[in-house]
């Protein structure tokens, strides 16, 4: 068994635990429930965590990924690309590449890397259904440079339930808590960690089917509280992350 004393997350909002807490009572997500995992084999373990929201692959480049080099991890995870995905100027090559120079970087300095593939978000978010084929040529090439260096991967794309209501929060675009929960358990069941198994693969249990009424009224909700906000900071150029800064930019001991 290996054991990993030395973890730190590369990432965007995902990363940073959004949808799993909030910014008054704290991010928990899925980096930090991975954490927790890690801390049971490994009390000594240290752990940063470098995501920030709404930051773009080239962003967590040069901005996270000089930090976690020098920060020396035995264990590093990196989830980047969805802010670039569904940008108009999206180039699959361009974010794919960048997110291999990152794996391939993290892996030359001796860390174990665990990247990961997006789900289909027209299923979670019937608006985004055009940006299928980016998903697709997206994690084509995630999956490929994950292979070339040697860095684990959880493949989301293929999981039905990934896509499930219930796995996301109410805007559509961050794990909810038991998505976060999903996923970290991923992330040890491919590390091997004890305690870990194959029961995140497991298919949720049916909803009743929901009412064309509801949904739309669901979809309209999700318009105007969500979708409508976003647009409207893309076109001023904006960013939820701007003015932000790490939550946890050192290694420091994990406490529970």
């Amino acid at each position: 068994m290996t054991t990993y004393t030395r973890f730190v997350a590369l990432g965007d909002s995902q990363t940073e635990g959004l949808g799993d807490g909030d910014d008054v009572i704290g991010l928990r997500g899925w980096a930090d429930r991975l954490a927790e995992h890690l801390a049971k084999n490994s009390p000594e373990l240290r752990y940063a965590n470098l995501a920030v929201r709404g930051r773009l692959a080239a962003q967590i480049h040069a901005e996270q990924l000089p930090v976690a080099l020098a920060l020396r991890p035995d264990l590093a995870t990196v989830m980047a690309g969805m802010n670039d995905l569904i940008r108009p100027s999206f180039d699959a090559a361009q974010v794919a590449s960048v997110i291999e120079d990152m794996i391939a970087e993290l892996t030359a300095a001796g860390a174990r890397v665990v990247t990961v593939t997006f789900p289909d978000i027209g299923k979670i978010a019937p608006l985004a259904r055009r940006l299928r084929p980016r998903v697709l040529d997206l994690n084509a090439r995630v999956r490929e440079a994950a292979a070339r260096h040697g860095a684990l991967l959880v493949d989301t794309f293929p999981l039905e339930y990934v896509t499930d209501a219930r796995m996301w929060s109410h805007d559509r675009l961050h794990a909810s808590p038991a998505g976060h929960e999903r996923f970290a358990a991923a992330v040890a069941h491919i590390l091997e960690l004890p305690g870990s198994d194959d029961t995140w693969m497991a298919p949720l249990p049916p909803l009743p089917p929901a009412k064309a009424w509801r949904m739309a009224t669901t979809e309209m909700r999700w318009i105007a509280t969500f979708a409508g906000p976003w647009i409207g900071r893309r076109i001023r150029g904006r960013s939820s992350g701007d003015g932000r800064t790490a939550k946890r930019p050192d290694l420091i001991p994990w406490i529970g």
